[in-house]
């Protein structure tokens, strides 16, 4: 069961567990690897305080590393944000801890580095890119910049959501046209069910890049009041709202309809960031469950949920869709 993402990133599923702020650790990384596809630790995975140095932040995701590294010694990835060569502090660390660490994939976020993913190359690491708000411009950038793999996102994400409102079902063709076979492209947004994954196959994708289904799932570190919230939630109970740098969306609760409230009335994207205490909100009301202090971010494919379920029995569920097709 193989095709161009298995083979590169070196697993046997291709799908990738997207990452969301506060919401990973070692434990829920490493059985989504364990299960056959790629675990990923995001940026603050396994804290609950945001660390204060370079140092602590690469010693709190070499603890997690290793929490996954007792679970598997399958592949695994670390997100990365790199910022410009000069300034940017975290990214020369993470890679090294990475080398040091033998993590082989690196999911870069947001604005394309080609500088880092030469960095990252150099060392044998694998480079997925997800542009925050993807275009034929970024992904021809990253190509030439040497992206292995590139992320097509629709509008039906939940976290960050792009800031161009087109849907999954229109960006993924459009990315792979971009593309134009030369490096596979991955579908993300909306995606929770064999219906769904089969459906970004047909719209030309090669792998799945799923955040809600996983984060659903018995090992994630989703409150588990939240995760009761969202079993008894459909798409349309989510309230979107505009904040830096463009839209979220949320269950209902104090501070997710305060923040709609004030979208509704005309106060400044920055305005309702700050409301939202940045992406300290999604801690407080994802991982603590306190939706009078934080927010709750899912996509679209919170329709299709419907019970608590272990990471390989939700693999089992995607892969079903689409192993004729792999």
């Amino acid at each position: 069961m193989t095709n161009r993402i298995t083979d590169i990133l070196g697993i046997e599923k291709p799908i990738i567990q997207g990452p969301l702020a506060w919401l990973t650790n070692g434990q829920y990384a490493g059985a989504v690897s364990a299960a056959g596809g790629l675990g990923v630790l995001g940026i603050s995975a396994g804290q609950t305080v945001a660390a204060t140095t370079v140092e602590e932040t690469i010693e709190n995701m070499r603890r997690e590393i290793r929490i996954a590294r007792e679970i598997t010694d399958k592949p695994l990835g670390i997100n990365v944000a790199p910022g410009h060569e000069l300034t940017d502090i975290f990214t020369g660390p993470m890679l090294e801890l990475m080398v040091e660490e033998g993590v082989q994939v690196a999911v870069m976020v947001g604005e394309f580095s080609a500088f880092w993913t030469a960095k990252f190359k150099e060392k044998g690491i694998k480079v997925v890119f997800r542009a925050g708000t993807p275009t034929v411009e970024n992904t021809e950038e990253a190509i030439q910049g040497g992206a292995d793999i590139i992320v097509a996102t629709g509008f039906d994400e939940g976290g960050t959501v792009p800031e161009k409102v087109i849907g999954t079902f229109s960006i993924v063709p459009m990315i792979v046209d971009a593309a134009k076979g030369r490096v596979p492209v991955m579908a993300a947004g909306g995606i929770a069910d064999a219906r769904t994954a089969r459906a970004a196959f047909a719209l030309g994708a090669e792998g799945l890049y799923v955040g809600t289904a996983f984060m659903m799932a018995e090992e994630a570190i989703l409150a588990d009041n939240i995760k009761e919230m969202a079993l008894k939630a459909t798409a349309s109970d989510l309230l979107l709202y505009r904040t830096v740098p463009a839209y979220y969306r949320s269950l209902p609760g104090d501070i997710p309809n305060k923040l709609l409230e004030m979208s509704q009335a005309g106060a400044t994207e920055q305005e309702i960031f700050e409301v939202q205490r940045g992406y300290n909100g999604m801690r407080d009301g994802m991982l603590f469950g306190d939706l009078s202090k934080g927010f709750a971010s899912f996509g679209l494919g919170i329709s299709l949920i419907d019970k608590i379920e272990p990471v390989a029995v939700i693999m089992d569920k995607l892969m079903s869709g689409i192993e004729d097709l792999v």
